[in-house]
């Protein structure tokens, strides 16, 4: 099986659902999920601004865990890239950065149009919408995204989930292919 790797941009790191089911799906022979510290700072301050019942250290200590638990999940040295790159907002230039370093084909992202392909394709880096990314998992090895759901809602017990609640919160994350091909699997969820 080949892993290719995909870069997490801020937008998928949280709501709290998606990033999860993403952690999951980085601990599948799947993906070789990367990030960056400057991407972690970012989904936190959005975090924050959103919920303020949150804590910094709660945020930083997620962090912590996934930097911990996916194998060199932490994508460094890219920062001289940053000045050379063009992408609408330059303010997202550093996400492309650190896919170039690390050798990324993806960006999971919500944000399409700030990842035009003529500013990616020269790079050999794609966009892709998380739920697009999902689903081409899923495409790729059902059982190990079944898999991976399983053991993600396993431990889910405040309040634990069945299926059907764990896909609902899915459709809720915008992630309405990837829902639609799991129901005919909801039986092994």
């Amino acid at each position: 099986m080949t892993t290719f790797t995909a870069v997490y941009d801020a937008c998928v790191l949280y709501p709290a659902p998606l990033r999860d089911l993403l952690m999951q799906l980085a601990l599948t022979d799947l993906v070789r999920a990367r990030w960056s510290d400057m991407i972690h700072e970012e989904w936190i301050r959005n975090v924050l601004m959103q919920r303020p019942d949150l804590t910094r250290t709660q945020l930083e200590s997620t962090r912590d865990l996934m930097n911990r638990h996916v194998r060199d999940g932490l994508v460094a040295g890219f920062e001289g890239l940053i000045p050379s790159l063009a992408l609408p907002d330059p303010n997202d230039r550093h996400v492309l950065a650190a896919a170039i370093q690390c050798g990324a084909g993806v960006i999971v992202t919500f944000n399409l149009k700030d990842f035009p392909p003529e500013c990616l394709n020269p790079y050999g880096v794609e966009a892709r919408h998380p739920d697009d990314f999902i689903a081409d998992l899923f495409d790729l090895n059902a059982a190990a995204v079944c898999i991976a759901i399983k053991t993600l809602r396993a431990r889910l017990t405040r309040p634990p989930r069945t299926a059907e609640e764990y896909l609902e919160t899915l459709e809720r994350q915008r992630l309405t292919e990837t829902v639609a091909a799991l129901r005919d699997y909801v039986g092994l969820l």
